[in-house]
């Protein structure tokens, strides 16, 4: 199993035993990503487990105005256009929103459910803000998520997909962004899966980016960051995603060793995937204070 898809396996067997799929959902997916039945069980049971961190109360408030807000940044979210460019091994995807007047350019790299609504509407919002946005579709290359009528069906094929090729295509999209938003710094934000890819391309060395934002991504083994030394890393984590946050320290060595600008924010009584407000888990105060430090990040280091 490569670690994307130990990664994958382990979000679903979590999933499970925090109450948001079936017990038969959770083996019906893994076995979709290559995970056989006494697998599955000793995987779930493992992550059974696993505690949390002690003593937590959920961050979200429980005013209703606070509920009811939207989400960061969607009051002046612009509209993405489906476009297409040449990428390494084929023609790529995405979702494109144009800055009416740019201060820089931001990748926008998805969760492993592919390039949905939400991944779009981030793209947006970063237009919005003065940042023009391309949400890469990295699903390009299997005809694109739009193929995959079922979510479970987008994540296994993503599990599949090798690191090398991944790379590849981020660094098209950074390169697409600079011929599309010519004289401006360009960064990369990540969710999820997308944002230990994130880390990935900064471990593989990315020196076009001026700016990192992987939002509670796995950070990869023996992590080398030396290629992206110029690069500030602004990286997010929920106090309450044991199995994410528990790669924090790794990172931070090894940014620290490789003399990368950086900042890890730990967002007290948040979970996994606490800034999608399509989720079980978004959190709107912790969503809403990591959108004023992204934008305050950008400011200082993009533009």
């Amino acid at each position: 199993m490569t670690p994307l898809q130990r990664y994958i396996a382990e979000e679903i067997a979590t999933d499970h035993v925090e109450g948001l799929m079936s017990r038969r959902e959770a083996f019906r997916r893994l076995a979709l990503i290559g995970v056989g039945a006494a697998a599955a069980s000793s995987l779930i049971a493992a992550c059974s487990s696993a505690e949390k961190p002690a003593a937590e109360s959920p961050v979200t408030s429980t005013d209703a105005s606070t509920e009811k807000a939207p989400p960061p940044g969607i009051e002046n979210a612009l509209q993405t256009e489906p476009v297409t460019w040449p990428g390494p091994r084929g023609e790529l995807q995405g979702a494109w929103a144009a800055a009416q007047t740019p201060k820089g350019a931001v990748l926008v790299v998805h969760e492993n459910k592919g390039l949905t609504d939400w991944a779009r509407s981030v793209a947006g919002r970063f237009a919005g803000i003065g940042y023009s946005s391309l949400a890469v579709d990295l699903l390009s290359g299997k005809g694109g998520t739009a193929k995959f009528t079922d979510p479970a069906e987008a994540t296994a094929a993503l599990s599949k997909i090798s690191p090398q090729d991944f790379t590849a295509d981020l660094k098209s999209g950074v390169e697409e962004l600079q011929r599309r938003t010519p004289g401006v710094k360009v960064a990369a934000v990540g969710f999820c899966m997308g944002g230990g890819l994130v880390w990935q391309l900064l471990a593989a060395g990315e020196p076009q980016l001026a700016a990192a934002v992987p939002f509670y991504g796995p950070t990869p083994d023996d992590a080398d960051f030396s290629g992206s030394k110029d690069v500030a890393v602004l990286a997010f984590y929920g106090s309450k995603d044991a199995r994410v946050t528990g790669t924090k320290d790794a990172a931070q060595q090894a940014l620290d060793k490789a003399g990368v600008v950086n900042e890890l924010v730990v967002e007290q009584g948040a979970d996994h995937a606490f800034f999608n407000d399509t989720g079980e888990r978004y959190d709107p105060t912790a969503a809403a204070d990591a959108w004023q430090r992204v934008q305050a990040w950008f400011t200082k280091y993009v533009g």
